[in-house]
């Protein structure tokens, strides 16, 4: 998948709905108590074609310790959108520059079980940005293929009971990383998105 590739897609199909099953244990949550939240889904022309911004956060955070996420965090006061969130706290996190990000639209927002309502930005990244990683926040940052992570067959997903409640949880493997949770529900919808599918 190249840069143009995507932007067709993207622009021409519909957001989804995210898996109603992975939705059951945040059905009671009162949106307006939540805090806001943004992550960005940078997507980055390389030769081997689009690759996808991912990072590791660091192991001693409170929420989400040690898994694969996009770059992102919590609305500030002064933050206007959901845009600016994103793209601050990919500044913060791993050093990209706001001018080397170029906004093309959003997700739905998702709300999370450690309740937080996050919108996903999904943005162009300039192929010349240089990572600085901030360790206080992020272990590590690297890019995957848009080619492997927006592919349906690289996705599993596994139903369980929690409560009371079904809780379908989804994931991607990726040379040694392991995405899934937060990240993993919103890569799924997008790739319905992508590709237009009825994937149940």
């Amino acid at each position: 998948m190249n840069k143009s590739q995507f932007l067709s897609n993207f622009s021409l199909n519909q957001p989804v709905e995210y898996h109603s099953e992975g939705l059951e244990r945040v059905a009671g949550f009162d949106r307006k108590k939540l805090r806001k939240a943004a992550v960005i889904i940078g997507c980055v022309e390389r030769e081997n074609g689009l690759n996808v911004i991912l990072t590791k956060r660091a192991l001693h955070l409170r929420h989400h310790p040690g898994q694969i996420s996009f770059p992102g965090g919590k609305q500030e006061d002064n933050d206007p959108g959901a845009a600016d969130t994103a793209i601050r706290e990919a500044h913060e996190e791993i050093g990209l520059l706001p001018s080397m990000i170029d906004i093309i639209g959003t997700l739905p927002p998702l709300i999370t079980v450690s309740r937080f309502d996050v919108t996903p930005v999904v943005a162009f990244v300039s192929p010349d940005y240089q990572p600085v990683i901030d360790q206080n926040e992020v272990e590590s940052v690297f890019e995957v293929p848009a080619s492997h992570l927006f592919d349906i067959q690289q996705l599993y997903s596994q139903k369980f009971k929690i409560k009371g409640l079904n809780h379908r949880v989804f994931a991607i493997p990726y040379k040694h990383h392991f995405i899934w949770g937060v990240t993993a529900q919103i890569i799924q919808a997008l790739q319905l998105q992508l590709f237009n599918s009825n994937q149940g």
